[in-house]
């Protein structure tokens, strides 16, 4: 059974698009970012919240994502999950297919996912809430 908020919304994971100074912009070439950003939208209509959003200070990594888990997830010791480098089909495919499968906490991530990880700076997590 799936968990629900207040409202009566399923709690869904989160995907955290990074489209701040340089993720999502030409200073990360041979990447159409727009489509990005719309074939996860697309991919993930009805079982996740794809959400783009300001910098997340890891610039050196773009594009950056965010995997947030799910309630049932973070229930299940699921945690965030930062993706870098993110500037591939494939790995957004990737990233879609473990989403789909429950994402952090539930479904284990592709191991290709494991290249992408990363964990940001106590900085950026404090500064973001963890």
């Amino acid at each position: 059974m799936a968990a629900t908020s207040k409202a009566g919304a399923v709690a869904r994971c989160t995907v955290t698009v990074c489209r701040g100074c340089c993720c999502g912009t030409a200073k990360v070439p041979r990447l159409d970012h727009a489509a990005q950003l719309a074939d996860l939208r697309a991919s993930l209509a009805g079982v996740a919240n794809v959400r783009p959003t300001g910098c997340l200070d890891a610039c050196e990594r773009a594009n950056v994502i965010v995997i947030q888990p799910s309630a049932g997830g973070r229930r299940a010791g699921g945690r965030p999950v930062w993706l870098g480098l993110v500037n591939d089909p494939d790995a957004a495919a990737d990233i879609t297919a473990w989403v789909r499968a429950g994402g952090p906490g539930l479904a284990d991530p592709p191991d290709i996912l494991d290249l992408y990880t990363f964990t940001p700076s106590r900085r950026i997590r404090q500064a973001l809430g963890n």
